[in-house]
């Protein structure tokens, strides 16, 4: 599977940031992706660094929107990961999963902390979904800190893990960037799953736009700072020596045997 991730500023815009992802769904299909995420809350921009809160997002306005993606989808053939916020009877912070001829699908983040709690509530669905015959796990942004999601999808034997970011900083902040640098190769390479990561660029990165395989290994990265289209040609392999012994382990401590 061809994937492809596009780290952009995104902004409070919805029509700004919208044309900016259809342009790279476009570019992306060019290049025969298969599969394409965007950053977390890329359509809505994240409060309240782009909106004031929640409740001032357009939401009339995102059923259009969602539907010209879903054309897009159709037309090209490729599946669309997507940040937003949403109102299901409570604000909540979505990945929309946009797939061909399919209806649209979601998870809704649920480990919330400072402006998440401030505008978010918590989701209650397990962000598993099947895309062109390979079972992909989904998280969002702070729950990449937390081992305990992703041994939910090493459990349900995921075989790639997407996570969708908007961690950014006002400042310069590299030893950030590392940090959450490390927590995907940790949250790979303890869960023997791949890993596709893409962020927000704006005032400053502080997550990889990346993938990273099953033993942790970084394969591919975007520059930071800097609008990219980034693209993987993934394909589902046998594990090697070590994966086989850390996936072994953990079957034993999670009582998987």
């Amino acid at each position: 599977m061809r994937l492809a991730a596009y780290q952009f500023a995104v902004c409070g815009d919805l029509k700004k940031n919208t044309e900016k992802i259809k342009e790279a769904i476009e570019k992306a299909a060019a290049e025969k992706a298969d599969f394409i995420a965007f950053p977390e809350c890329a359509l809505s921009g994240y409060p309240p660094t782009d909106i004031a809160s929640s409740k001032d997002f357009d939401f009339k306005a995102l059923p259009a929107v969602l539907n010209e993606l879903q054309e897009l989808s159709d037309k090209h053939n490729i599946t669309v990961l997507i940040g937003s916020i949403a109102f299901d009877e409570k604000y909540v912070n979505r990945a929309f999963l946009i797939a061909p001829k399919r209806d649209i699908r979601h998870y809704d983040k649920r480990a919330l902390y400072g402006y998440d709690s401030d505008n978010f509530e918590r989701g209650n669905t397990d962000g598993i979904f099947e895309i062109n015959g390979l079972k992909v796990g989904v998280r969002i942004c702070f729950e990449v800190r937390f081992p305990e999601y992703f041994r939910e999808l090493y459990k349900e034997k995921t075989d790639l893990n997407v996570v969708i970011f908007y961690a950014v900083s006002d400042f310069d902040d590299t030893e950030k960037y590392d940090v959450m640098r490390s927590h995907l190769i940790s949250r790979a390479a303890e869960n023997v799953t791949p890993i596709l990561s893409v962020d927000a660029i704006t005032p400053y990165q502080s997550c990889p736009t990346a993938f990273i395989n099953a033993s942790g290994r970084v394969l591919s990265e975007a520059k930071r700072n800097s609008e990219e289209l980034l693209f993987y040609d993934f394909e589902k392999s046998e594990l090697n020596f070590g994966e086989i012994g850390r996936k072994r382990e953990s079957d034993r401590l999670l009582g998987l045997e």
